[in-house]
């Protein structure tokens, strides 16, 4: 596939067929995705590749609180774990939220599951002293996620970025033995998408691209 062709077909995937995403794939994924860019260049990320059913299941099970709230925000028309806006929902109706299956069918029935970490003795976040969540460290490992999961489109395969298990780092340490300097980024499911979206839905360029300030014209060609 040319490159903007997979750009702009990549989708969260998150139901799959029961074909298998063989090691050979899996390996030539991961080989091009490792070109990502990295702060300093220093390359900390982890990934544990997983296909045990039982870790699977674990994993979704670790990220089941974290959904409860997500989707009980929802029902009441928040955007859940903003930062900016705390929930008004209470823990009781939290606790007392069905998980939907969409939220851990994924990680439970995906071929392949990564678990992928980064080592915060190797990122440079430059905004940890701002009076704000952090998000700079973030680019030293999630443009290698996004990176898997354009491999994974362009050899027909998909996934998705999931964090819900990350609320719950201290187990998933405990289950996958990572060291504690190592933070959990994201949990990304893999397989072959049950049907491949070539059509997505995004906001304009102009809608969310300025000319010279936040507040200038939008950018159009």
């Amino acid at each position: 596939m040319e490159l903007y062709d997979v750009m702009r077909t990549t989708f969260a995937a998150r139901e799959f067929t029961d074909d298998p995403l063989p090691d050979e794939v899996l390996a030539r994924i991961l080989d091009n995705a490792r070109f990502a860019p990295s702060g300093g260049n220093r390359q900390g990320a982890h990934i544990v590749v997983i296909r045990d059913a039982a870790t699977k299941r674990r994993l979704s099970e670790l990220g089941e609180p974290t959904v409860r709230r997500y989707v009980a925000q929802k029902k009441v028309g928040e955007n859940p774990w903003n930062p900016v806006h705390p929930t008004t929902v209470t823990d009781d109706v939290i606790e007392n939220t069905s998980v939907p299956a969409s939220f851990v069918e994924p990680i439970r029935t995906a071929p392949v599951v990564l678990a992928v970490a980064v080592d915060l003795t190797r990122v440079a976040a430059v905004d940890q002293d701002l009076d704000r969540v952090g998000v700079v460290s973030g680019g030293s490992v999630y443009p290698l996620v996004w990176n898997i999961l354009l491999g994974a489109r362009a050899e027909g395969f998909g996934g998705t970025i999931t964090t819900m298990a990350v609320l719950q780092e201290d187990q998933v340490r405990d289950l996958l033995h990572i060291p504690d300097t190592f933070a959990l980024a994201a949990v990304v499911p893999l397989g072959k998408p049950v049907k491949q979206l070539t059509r997505l839905r995004r906001q304009p360029v102009e809608e969310f691209v300025t000319r010279e300030s936040f507040s200038g014209p939008g950018f159009g060609v």
